[in-house]
Order: C-alpha cells, then sequence, then structure tokens
C-alpha cells in the first residue's frame, strides 16, 4: 500500500492556521510573550494527534527561560479548545486532532552550536 501524503497536507494546514490566528492577535492570552512562531506540525497516520512545535524569541533576543517555555505551553493548553474550533472551520476536516504542544528545540541547538563554532575562532582561509 502507497503511502499518503495526507497527514503531511493537514499538518501544512494546521500550522498556517495557527501562525495567522498568532499573528492576527486572535490568542490573547498575557502568557504569550515574544514572538511566537509554529515552526512545523506532525501527524499522525490516523490523524487523531497533531504536536505543534512552538518557537519563541524574547523581545530581548534572548532565549527564554524554562518558567517562561511553560507558561506559553500552558497559555496554548488552556487555548487548545479555541484553537482546535478555528482549524476546523478552516481547514474542513471531520475530525479535528487533539492537538500536543512542544517546543522546538532546534534553533536554540543550532545557535548553540554557532556560538561554539565562534569561540574556536578559526580564521576564514583565502582561496585563490
Amino acid at each position: 500500500m502507497g503511502r499518503s501524503h495526507r497527514p503531511e497536507r493537514l499538518g501544512e494546514e494546521i500550522r498556517k492556521t495557527v501562525s495567522e490566528m498568532l499573528v492576527r492577535g486572535d490568542l490573547k492570552d498575557p502568557r504569550f510573550t515574544g514572538m511566537i512562531g509554529i515552526s512545523g506540525v506532525d501527524v499522525t497516520r490516523d490523524g487523531s494527534y497533531a504536536t505543534l512545535y512552538i518557537t519563541c524569541l524574547a523581545y530581548s533576543g534572548k532565549s527564554l527561560s524554562e518558567e517562561e517555555k511553560k507558561n506559553i505551553l500552558s497559555a496554548f493548553e488552556s487555548s487548545q479548545g479555541y484553537i482546535r474550533s478555528a482549524i476546523g472551520k478552516a481547514v474542513k476536516v471531520r475530525y479535528v486532532p487533539a492537538l500536543i504542544f512542544k517546543f522546538d528545540e532546534s534553533f536554540e541547538y543550532g545557535a548553540k552550536m554557532d556560538r561554539i563554532l565562534d569561540d574556536l575562532k578559526i580564521k576564514d582561509e583565502q582561496v585563490d
């Protein structure tokens, strides 16, 4: 049996819908601090669960503390019903998947690797 692309398409539609909600300011919880984005969504094959990966940058440009991350995750959890209803209206699916929110650590990991490489102070080789 061939692989279905439906979970990927559904995940992309969910990402787009939630990102638009964040940009428009539809989620008015004061715990949403900094610049928040959705970097990706993984949907299970049966479409019952969707994991949304959250990226967030503090207004100071630094990474968030663990407590700030917990506050943002709890804000998403408490807004889950509203988000699911908005997804249901925008995507037109029979069953909207249950949402799981996680922080995407890949950006912080990449920044850490950049700092480590910068600390090595390797000179660029000149190419003739």
